[in-house]
């Protein structure tokens, strides 16, 4: 762990270095994901409590833009705390318990502090470390957005009566570049952000003349006698706005949740701002200045994008047909999504439309933490939904016997047993969790269709003489030629009769139920065929994993299949291996990396045919982590050095099983 630690702030002050140079290497969730591990890891690191990035003085002999005279900030320029997600952002306004939020743009610039002296502009200076950054008053007087002298307007009421006591303190704001300067002057700089960094600090002050000062907040030095000028955030913003300055939009939102949908809101107009914006920043309406002098005020949050969220509107939905099955697929306008277009987003059953109020025209939330495929989270509400939406129409009858479809919420399925799209689709299922080598997609469609396979047992009755009419012409059988493809699709067939339990019932294509879900079945207790069978549903909902759906799917399923269960075993086609006497028993195995003498799902399937489990990931529970580079600093090594779980090699794993390299 603390080699992580140690890894973990040498990363986090390289980036923050390249950061405040306008050469950033990473975006801003990735490095979020590095100050985040290493809060989990180290809470109190002093690298978590220092503000900013400011550079040594070696690092600026070696810079093209350093160099500038030090100031003190009047406003501790500290880091704020972020929420990267709603459950983040809700956790901290669960704390907070406020009856209103204050919500502004996070913009995505660089930060400054303008400094002024009886109501005059004196300094501008730099984040820096959040107590000292650099002077760069000269580049500031030519940026647009700054204004020299603080003066009432005639029509505006003075804060303090009818003088305007003159304002000593800090202005913080942001400096930011335009999309349409970046576009026109500055495009080969990656973004925004760097380009309008690397100005700022250029000590010729090029260039500073497009960038553009957007201000948020106001700190008074020294108010004498009289009580502080600003109860709320919102009397700062407007006289933000009466002296010149320009602010970013002020909105109030009355509810945690209301906040969230605002900033689903923005999230869809983001692209039209004409600066960038990488979340929202959320305050209490009153102002606290305790906290405001914090490094690290605990009263205002950074909501921020993520590059794993958008907004799209849904235009239609697709039923994707597998097996029995329906399940609705949202096509939506086109999103950018870490790195990838997505436009499609399964919907999962019926209930999830029902339960999220998805319509034809809703404006959605798309999400991709960290999944491969696009997930829609929630409906973001507009105001004109009801003019704009349609429902989402059900297909009502199975596309090819016509049964009528069984919408049961959790799935929408044919519920006729004898339906061909079914058989087909449990065939296919069976051969591939037996593993049926050989026997691909083209043959069983072929001999399904001559109607020779209309059953899993029927495929135990295919002959050499069936599988050679399908793979020779008829030529080459009118000259009685032999089909070394029959000859090994038969044998393949003849050398997976024995089989775990759980794979024999996965194979059975039961709606959710693959060879891990029922495995776990097997973990719990249910390990004989006699035992599952007999099963009832309120024992099946106990298990880890298993709920009164899944379980009710499961004995259902069970139930329709169990003539053919029974028999194929009955009759010795197939034969359950019984975990219990297996070198493995008892043991899980998880494997990592590169195997040399054969692909991971076939280590897999030895481990279970030798009676253990194997997983796809470290558990606390697992026995034995597989692989050929044992000291890598993979996470799966971490985790597994961490938990204390044994790190093997290929050799050591095939000598356990009674094999050799």
């Amino acid at each position: 762990m603390s080699d992580r630690i140690k890894e973990l702030e040498t990363l986090i002050k390289k980036y923050q270095r390249s950061y405040y140079t306008g050469m950033a290497e990473i975006e801003d969730s990735e490095f979020d994901k590095l100050w985040d591990e290493l809060k989990s890891l180290d809470p109190e690191n002093p690298i978590l409590h220092k503000i900013g990035s400011d550079l040594d003085e070696q690092y600026e002999a070696q810079s093209n833009t350093g160099n500038f005279e030090k100031a003190h900030h009047i406003i501790p320029m500290g880091s704020q705390e972020k929420a990267a997600d709603p459950d983040s952002f809700l956790a901290w306004a669960n704390k907070m318990k406020s009856k209103e939020y204050l919500v502004e743009y996070k913009l995505d610039g660089a930060s400054l502090e303008l400094q002024y002296v009886d109501g005059k502009f004196v300094k501008g200076v730099t984040r820096g470390d959040g107590v000292i950054g650099d002077d760069i008053t000269a580049n500031v007087l030519k940026m647009k957005g700054l204004v020299k002298e603080l003066t009432k307007k005639e029509d505006s009421p003075s804060l303090f009566g009818p003088d305007l006591l003159p304002f000593t303190g800090g202005i913080r704001g942001e400096v930011i570049m335009s999309h349409e300067v970046h576009d026109r002057l500055f495009s080969d700089k990656a973004n925004c952000r760097n380009a309008a960094n690397g100005l700022m600090k250029r000590k010729d002050g090029n260039g500073s003349e497009n960038l553009q000062i957007i201000c948020y907040d106001a700190l008074f030095n020294d108010t004498g006698n009289m009580p502080y000028p600003f109860e709320t955030e919102i009397e700062k913003m407007k006289w933000l706005e009466e002296m010149g300055f320009e602010t970013s939009p002020l909105v109030i939102c009355k509810s945690a949740e209301e906040v969230i949908d605002y900033r689903s809101e923005v999230m869809e107009i983001r692209k039209n701002i004409p600066y960038d914006i990488d979340g929202l920043v959320i305050k209490q309406k009153k102002i606290d200045l305790e906290d405001a002098r914090r490094n690290r005020p605990e009263k205002q949050i950074a909501f921020k994008f993520s590059l794993e969220e958008a907004v799209s509107v849904v235009k239609e939905v697709e039923w994707s047909e597998s097996g029995a099955t329906y399940t609705p697929i949202a096509i939506f306008d086109p999103v950018e999504l870490a790195g990838t277009t997505v436009k499609r987003a399964s919907l999962v059953n019926p209930n999830t439309i029902r339960a999220l109020d998805i319509k034809i025209g809703s404006h959605v939330v798309v999400v991709k933490r960290g999944e491969i495929i696009p997930k829609i989270e929630r409906v973001v509400p507009h105001e004109n939904d009801g003019a704009q939406t349609s429902p989402i129409v059900y297909p009502t009858v199975c596309s090819v016997c016509g049964t009528i479809l069984k919408d049961e919420g959790t799935r929408l399925f044919c519920p006729n047993k004898y339906c061909s799209k079914r058989i087909h689709h449990q065939l296919e299922k069976w051969i591939k969790v037996i593993d049926i080598r050989d026997f691909g997609v083209t043959l069983l469609k072929t001999l399904f269709e001559k109607g020779r396979l209309k059953s899993i047992s029927d495929i135990y009755t295919l002959t050499e003489e069936d599988l050679t009419q399908v793979f020779l012409n008829e030529e080459s059988l009118a000259k009685e030629k032999e089909s070394l493809g029959a000859k090994k699709v038969l044998a393949s067939i003849k050398n997976h009769t024995e089989v775990s339990l759980s794979a024999y019932l996965a194979g059975f294509d039961i709606e959710g139920m693959g060879e891990v879900q029922i495995e776990k079945l097997v973990e719990a207790g249910f390990d004989s065929l006699e035992k599952i069978i007999n099963a009832k549903e309120e024992e099946i909902a106990e298990v880890n994993s298993f709920a009164q759906i899944s379980a009710h799917t499961f004995c259902e399923g069970i139930k329709e299949n169990l003539d053919e269960i029974k028999s194929l075993v009955e009759s010795g086609t197939i034969k359950i291996k019984s975990k219990a006497n297996g070198v493995f028993s008892g043991m899980s195995f998880c494997f990592t990396g590169e195997l040399h003498t054969m692909k991971r799902q076939d280590a897999e399937a030895l481990v279970k045919s030798l009676g253990g489990s194997a997983k796809s990931s470290v558990v606390k529970d697992l026995t034995y982590l597989v692989t050929n580079d044992t000291t890598s600093g993979s996470s799966k090594n971490k985790k597994a050095q961490e938990l204390g779980i044994q790190i093997i090699n290929e050799e050591t794993f095939l000598s356990l099983a009674g094999k050799s390299l």
